[in-house]
């Protein structure tokens, strides 16, 4: 796969445990190309959240390289790590992470204006993330007068906001019904389509069945690699 925006080569990470050592991942290579959506699934310590911080530069692995758009975050210092993270990289997460004292277009446009934007450009491109959305209308709105489903949304909006060539997502449905589980999943993979790249950890079949193949850990290793067609139609449900 050439042109990867997110490569994993060899990457292992061990931690501290006690005396001992946990290995949270392990010999683990994989790539995501732009316009493609990698869903990670595996049983809880499998390391999915371990490859999702190591993808973002919020952890660092204890072997092999983690690149993004060609770059070893390894042979970065910090401060370019998060120059990296803040203008390339986006996160959605199962909680909302919204500042409560901010508007909806605030939240979304804070990211922008940390990155040295104008007030006035951050917010016009906050305003077009809330309109790819869905919620072009509620940018005024703080985050306790929105529905969960709609701080979610506001949340990927927030993850998408300018030119983010990474979305990593964890869980971004764990607190959503059904019906605002979908909604959101269309958001994601509208964004994926126009060429971002995206990794999505998921515990559902189903929602994997939106990506274009999915990983499977286990104690840390890669175990398997399907596309969704491969997946039993009736775990996918409704999927796309």
């Amino acid at each position: 796969m050439s042109g990867s925006v997110l490569r994993f080569a060899g990457v292992g990470r061990v931690y501290r445990a006690g005396d001992g050592e946990v290995h949270a991942l392990d010999d683990v290579t994989f790539e995501v190309a732009p316009g493609e959506l990698v869903a990670v699934m595996g049983p809880s310590g499998s390391g999915k959240s371990t490859l999702l911080a190591l993808a973002g530069g919020l952890d660092t692995p204890t072997s092999g390289a983690v690149h993004v758009d060609e770059v070893a975050l390894g042979e970065l210092d910090t401060a370019a790590v998060a120059r990296l993270r803040r203008d390339r990289i986006g996160y959605v997460f199962q909680e909302y992470n919204l500042v409560t004292d901010l508007t909806a277009a605030e939240n979304v446009a804070l990211p922008r204006e940390l990155a040295g934007v104008s007030a006035r450009s951050a917010r016009g491109e906050a305003v077009a993330a809330l309109a790819e959305v869905g919620l072009a209308e509620l940018g005024g709105r703080f985050p306790d007068q929105l529905s969960g489903g709609q701080q979610q949304r506001v949340a990927i909006a927030r993850a998408l906001v300018g030119q983010r060539r990474l979305v990593l997502a964890d869980e971004p449905t764990g607190a959503l019904d059904s019906q605002t589980s979908l909604a959101v999943l269309e958001v994601l993979r509208a964004r994926i389509d126009a060429g971002a790249a995206g990794v999505l950890v998921t515990h559902e079949p189903r929602y994997a069945g939106w990506a274009d193949r999915t990983i499977f850990l286990r104690d840390g290793r890669l175990v398997d690699a399907t596309a969704p067609r491969d997946t039993p139609e009736h775990l996918l449900g409704s999927g796309r």
